[in-house]
């Protein structure tokens, strides 16, 4: 009875919710795909499929990450990419430093060994329950097949589309579960405000999943191009911002301008300056207690306009 109820060999239903069952161990899922694969000739096929594994396994060694890929579950190659099982507890690890080596590793593939046929990829990231049979069908599950859709999705292969060709090597998504444990958990060593969140669909699959975008070396906006080709996530409450941002002080409510002052000038039998006056400007004053003034106020004129008096003005004149 104990067996049965724990998984053990005295069950036989095997069907779908017909008992509970252990959950099988959870795995790390890293899954890449080589941008425009099948836009090469077909006898660089090959070539690329096997060059694919032979650069992870050098970023892994490269980023002192050599046991993950020693210890991999069910690889497998996809053709045009791999896909392989592993620790989740190592998850932070493969976020950073291994996507930011494994975008030198292709740095150097491409540009330092002049490469026939340069190689860009697209990696996803994910955690989940996975069966580990030891055999080809180990590792066959919906976190797998999630991962793969996030791998198609249309952000990442945006990013890499608008991004470029000669600097942007690595465009990576995560799954908001593999966010969430790894990166705003605070394991991993990469600020959140590295990643963008979006909205990740598959063109012609029924697949909707929130998600996040990393680039390691970003040649192009992050955040404008998910805008612009519509890919954000929901959007955020408010009082909360978007990554690579600064909180927005708090602004008062607008309030409707005080109305302005009734003002009256009034210069009987003169001129009146109550700015600034360029050029020329006459002036005759004939009945106007002051000075007599005839002629030119050349230049810029500003203020008041007569002499400033104290006392008697007339005081020691005849």
């Amino acid at each position: 009875m104990h067996e049965q109820r724990l998984g053990g060999p005295a069950q036989e239903a095997t069907g779908p919710y017909t008992r509970s069952r252990s959950l099988p161990d959870y795995r790390g899922i890293l899954a890449v795909d080589a941008k425009g694969f099948t836009g090469h000739p077909a006898i660089a096929h090959e070539v690329i499929s096997r060059t694919v594994p032979e650069l992870l396994e050098t970023a892994f060694a490269r980023a002192g990450l050599r046991e993950i890929w020693n210890d991999r579950r069910f690889p497998a190659t996809t053709g045009d990419g791999y896909v392989f099982g592993f620790d989740p507890t190592l998850m932070p690890f493969v976020v950073h430093p291994l996507l930011l080596t494994l975008q030198d590793v292709l740095t150097d593939y491409n540009v330092l060994s002049h490469a026939v046929a340069p190689i860009r990829l697209r990696a996803s990231l994910h955690i989940g329950p996975l069966p580990d049979t030891g055999d080809e069908f180990g590792g066959n599950g919906t976190p797998r097949n999630d991962t793969h859709r996030l791998l198609d999705s249309v952000p990442v292969k945006a990013v890499l589309a608008s991004h470029k060709e000669s600097i942007t090597h690595v465009a990576a998504i995560l799954s908001q579960r593999c966010y969430e444990d790894a990166v705003a958990g605070g394991y991993t060593g990469r600020h959140p405000d590295h990643f963008v969140e979006v909205a990740a669909t598959v063109e012609g699959k029924p697949f909707a999943q929130r998600a996040w975008i990393y680039v390691p070396q970003p040649s192009g906006p992050l955040y404008e191009t998910a805008q612009a080709e519509g890919l954000l996530g929901e959007p955020a409450p408010e009082g909360a911002r978007r990554p690579g941002t600064d909180p927005e002080p708090a602004q008062a409510p607008a309030q409707a301008p005080a109305p302005l002052p009734h003002v009256s000038n009034s210069a009987p039998h003169g001129n009146l300056n109550t700015g600034t006056v360029h050029g020329g400007q006459s002036v005759a004053n004939h009945h106007v207690a002051g000075d007599h003034v005839e002629g030119n106020k050349a230049g810029r004129v500003r203020g008041f306009q007569g002499d400033q008096v104290r006392g008697d003005k007339y005081q020691g004149r005849p």
